[in-house]
């Protein structure tokens, strides 16, 4: 067993890093880096990109190795157990696997591996909320034209494929009024929103695509007529053209539902990625699933409607495959990792490096 990989993993994810908080994460990166000889600088908005000359090779172009710092909530005070060969935390928060399995995993292999090419890496901020980190880090510097994101949680899938993201905000104004005295003279923003929700397909609509509504606010006392609400709703397809079109449905029957009851709505939209995937016999998948293959895993190919910030760098013209990293149950406080399956990982790095290497 790695012990020092364990060790370093169980005492990453003690720093508090929730998403837009990541500084002390990104900082102790930062130095980790540096004392290993990289190159690592912090961009303006706060993501890290740290570059290690070849080892053991030469001429050889480099590779992109990517993480996020990140984590979800509820990621504050973690207190990691290991027992029986699986790490967890204590049961009242995340264990934050996702994604500081993977960078830890990376960092051992950087330390250990006897061969790889130059290899640039970027940590990502905000990933988990939009990957706002990845739209704005500095492309500057990085030059390598393929990568391998380590963010997928099973081993024995390769991930070259994800959805259009729609965000859409929702902001609802009606009328206040006494819900007791006098509510025919109030506009119920509740209402108003119910109307506009109960309207909208929901859930996954076919294989390629799904919408939801996540987070509903508004309302202030018992007895009054609420006159705002807001939701936040999204919109993902694996085709970009039908993510837009059910978007562009979504929208109209918000408008429809919420005017026709009386009230007001703005609505804004942002596609946060773009549907990309790459072919299931190109470069990077190939070498992931030979470097698997070395630990017992014979990897399949696979698209998801989650997204990863290999959407952006793939929208970036940069080749990036999703390998994994031996985590489960992540975004939950069930989220754990068996200590084998990060040792499989460590050596499926280090073999992807050594075959980029050749």
């Amino acid at each position: 067993m790695s012990q020092r990989m364990i060790e370093q993993f169980m005492e990453m994810v003690q720093i508090d890093s929730e998403s837009g908080n990541e500084a002390a994460m990104i900082e102790y990166l930062h130095k980790e880096f540096t004392s290993m000889g990289a190159d690592s600088v912090i961009d303006s908005y706060g993501n890290l990109v740290a570059k290690f000359p070849g080892k053991g090779c030469s001429g050889k172009d480099p590779i992109l190795l990517s993480c996020h710092a990140d984590t979800v909530q509820p990621g504050k005070g973690i207190k990691p157990v290991l027992k029986d060969g699986v790490i967890r935390s204590e049961g009242d928060t995340i264990l934050g696997a996702d994604d500081k399995a993977g960078i830890a995993e990376m960092l051992e292999a950087l330390r250990t591996a006897d061969v790889y090419p130059p290899v640039e890496v970027a940590i990502s901020r905000q990933e988990e909320v939009g990957l706002l980190g990845v739209k704005n880090m500095d492309f500057s510097r990085i030059t390598a034209k393929i990568g391998f994101l380590l963010d997928n949680d099973t081993l024995d899938t390769i991930v070259i494929g994800g959805p259009s993201y729609f965000a859409i905000d929702v902001e609802i104004k009606g009328k206040a009024a006494h819900a007791g005295m006098e509510p025919e003279k109030g506009i119920n923003a509740i209402q108003a929103a119910a109307k506009a929700i109960a309207a909208l397909e929901l859930g996954r609509l076919d294989t390629d695509t799904t919408a939801n509504v996540g987070v509903i606010k508004g309302g202030l006392i018992r007895n009054g007529v609420p006159d705002s609400v807001s939701f936040l709703a999204e919109a993902r397809s694996l085709i970009h053209e039908k993510g837009q079109a059910l978007a562009d449905r979504m929208c109209a029957t918000i408008k429809s539902e919420v005017e026709g009851y009386g009230a007001e709505v703005d609505i804004k939209v942002d596609n946060l990625c773009k549907a990309v995937d790459i072919p299931a016999d190109s470069n990077t998948v190939e070498i992931s699933k030979k470097a698997l293959k070395t630990v017992g895993i014979d990897a399949e190919t696979t698209f998801i409607t989650g997204f990863t910030d290999a959407s952006i760098y793939n929208n970036k013209g940069i080749e990036v495959a999703v390998v994994g990293i031996g985590a489960h149950n992540e975004h939950s406080t069930d989220e754990h990792i068996p200590v084998a399956d990060m040792e499989k990982a460590l050596k499926m790095i280090i073999e992807i490096m050594r075959l980029c290497a050749e």
